[in-house]
């Protein structure tokens, strides 16, 4: 039995410690339809429209409220998202709570 099979083959301890593990990226992707609670962390004069920063990824509001929702904890619906560009466009849904920014 090689290093690599008894370290790291199918039933091996490694593996077994690490199920289920995974690594947070700088720059997490969402798919349509998908609903997270963010925070609107900033305002964006040239699209008219307040957006959150998850890691990298910036989530524009549709229904943004304009710049007073900046601060505010949102529960948001994304719409659409590029993960290329590590953007995305939805609506928010409800306001949770506020932050005091």
């Amino acid at each position: 039995m090689s290093f690599s099979e008894r370290y790291f083959g199918e039933s091996s301890f490694l593996r077994q410690y690490f199920k289920g593990w995974h690594f947070r990226t700088a720059t997490p992707s969402f798919d349509p339809g998908e609903e997270v609670i963010v925070t609107l962390t900033d305002y964006d004069e040239g699209r008219g429209q307040v957006f959150a920063r998850v890691g990298d990824s910036r989530l524009y509001a549709e229904d943004s409220h304009g710049e007073s929702a900046v601060g505010k904890r949102v529960r948001f619906r994304v719409e659409s998202f590029d993960a290329d560009a590590h953007e995305g466009e939805g609506e928010v849904l409800e306001i949770v709570g506020e932050l005091g920014l």
